[in-house]
C-alpha cells in the first residue's frame, strides 16, 4: 500500500481502494487462466478411476425375489441334490450283487434345514419373571430366577400368579 506522509503525520488511503494492476498487452488478447486453488490441486475428481469397469452395463432383466422364493428355489435344489445322492448309491449297490463299503454321507445342516442334530450343551434355564439366565430355583415355587431382588419378589407372590409363572413355562404348577 501507498502511504503518504505529510507534516509528521502518516496518511493511509482509504479502504476499499486498491493499487490498480497496469496489464501489459503484448498485442495478444488471451488472458491467462487463473492459478488453481489448493483443493483443486488435491482434488481426486478428475483422476481416473481404475477400480471401475468403463464396459459395465446393469443388467435389465434381472428381478430381484422375495425370501420366500428364495427359500423355497434352496429347499428344492437340497431335494434335487438328496436325490442325486441316493439314486448313486442305490446304483453302487446293484453292481454284481456286491455292496461296497460306503458310509451313508451326513446331511450337511443348512440355515433352512430343521433337521439338524440335538445340542450337546445343556439346556439354559431362563429367569421366569425377568427372562435373564436363572442360576437358581425357589423351592416352594419352582419359579427360577437371576437374583435377590428377583427372589424377594417371588417371595411375595400369591399361589395363583406363581401358578400363573409357571404355566407360562409350560410346567405343570403344583404350589406347596
Amino acid at each position: 500500500m501507498l502511504a503518504t506522509i505529510t507534516a509528521g503525520t502518516i496518511s493511509m488511503p482509504p479502504k476499499g481502494t486498491k493499487r490498480k494492476v497496469v496489464a501489459s498487452n503484448n498485442g495478444d488478447d488471451v488472458s491467462t487462466p487463473p492459478a488453481p486453488t489448493l483443493s483443486e490441486q488435491l482434488s481426486y475428481l478428475n483422476e481416473p478411476r481404475p477400480f471401475k469397469n468403463p464396459h459395465y452395463a446393469k443388467n435389465s432383466n434381472r428381478r430381484t425375489k422375495n425370501l420366500k422364493t428364495v427359500l423355497t428355489q434352496e429347499r428344492e435344489r437340497e431335494r434335487v441334490e438328496r436325490e442325486k445322492r441316493r439314486q448313486e448309491r442305490e446304483e453302487a449297490m446293484d453292481v454284481d450283487g456286491v455292496t461296497p463299503d460306503m458310509t451313508p454321507e451326513e446331511d450337511i445342516p443348512t440355515y433352512s434345514s430343521i433337521e439338524a442334530p440335538p445340542s450337546l450343551l445343556p439346556q439354559r434355564r431362563y429367569c421366569d419373571i425377568t427372562g435373564l439366565e436363572a442360576p437358581y430355583t425357589d423351592p416352594a415355587t419352582g419359579l427360577r430366577y437371576h437374583d435377590k431382588s428377583i427372589y424377594e419378589l417371588i417371595k411375595g407372590l400369591s399361589t395363583t400368579a406363581a401358578k400363573d409363572y409357571l404355566s407360562a413355562r409350560g410346567v405343570n404348577p403344583i404350589v406347596k
